[in-house]
């Protein structure tokens, strides 16, 4: 992979800019040194917070950009919301999740009744077992969909792995016998739609610390892999590997 060819790095944040509120520092240098003259965009599959949450936390660590630079599977599904006139929806998501559905779609009603067209499935850090009981009664009912804003078992804090949003959905499975038919974050590269709209492939690279996640995007996507180790993945995890990453790296330091 010739890295001067690359007109667009799209960048995981957890595990590979930083983990927790712990800077990967090789990482910064070469977002800031690439900054005003590539394409650089950050990409979470986190729906637990507000994408100004995430321009708030670059700026901290000194990357200066704006909230369009910034995806999430939450683009994709207000987009799917708006198209299929999916109005009156149970979320099971925080409020920060659902103060953003609220902003984009202000006709929107949350409901656990008759009327209720979707459960939505988010990273729901204030999850109740009042949530789950309605939710998998909506469930119960074949005409309810079923949606998921990303797979992700676990989410990686500080203090460890903690559950996530593909967790929750094994337990609808135990309780309901239902999965979400759509998901919409990493590796659905619906979530990449606008930047594969003004790049050729080649011209695109995905970095990132998971290859469950962020290695397969890149795969569904056509686009080169530079997996970094400064997060999930390991060196011991790479063997068997039925297509090995572009690159492997501790970092982007050396870049």
């Amino acid at each position: 992979m010739n890295i001067d060819n690359k007109k667009c790095f799209v960048f995981d944040m957890d595990g590979t800019v930083y983990l927790g509120d712990r800077p990967i520092q090789g990482t910064i240098d070469f977002i800031l040194r690439n900054l005003s003259k590539r394409e650089i965009v950050f990409l979470t599959n986190n729906t637990s917070k507000n994408l100004d949450d995430y321009v708030g936390k670059l700026a901290r660590f000194g990357i200066q950009t704006g909230v369009e630079k910034i995806l999430s599977p939450l683009r994709p599904l207000v987009d799917h919301l708006r198209e299929h006139g999916l109005r009156r929806v149970y979320p099971v998501g925080n409020a920060s999740f659902q103060a953003y559905l609220k902003e984009k779609l202000p006709d929107i009603v949350f409901t656990s009744g008759d009327d209720c067209q979707a459960v939505i499935l988010a990273y729901d850090t204030e999850l109740t077992y009042r949530k789950l009981a309605e939710s998998c009664l909506l469930l119960q009912r074949p005409e309810v969909r079923f949606l998921s804003t990303h797979p992700d078992k676990v989410c990686p804090s500080a203090q460890g792995p903690l559950p996530d949003a593909g967790s929750f959905a094994k337990l609808y499975e135990t309780a309901t016998g239902r999965l979400p038919e759509l998901i919409f974050g990493k590796p659905d590269t619906r979530v990449l739609s606008p930047l594969l709209k003004r790049f050729r492939r080649e011209e695109m690279v995905m970095v990132g610390d998971r290859l469950t996640t962020d290695k397969a995007l890149a795969e569904n996507a056509g686009i080169d892999f530079i997996l970094v180790l400064s997060g999930e993945a390991k060196r011991e995890d790479l063997p068997g590997l039925d297509r090995p990453p572009t690159l492997v790296l501790d970092d982007l330091g050396g870049l």
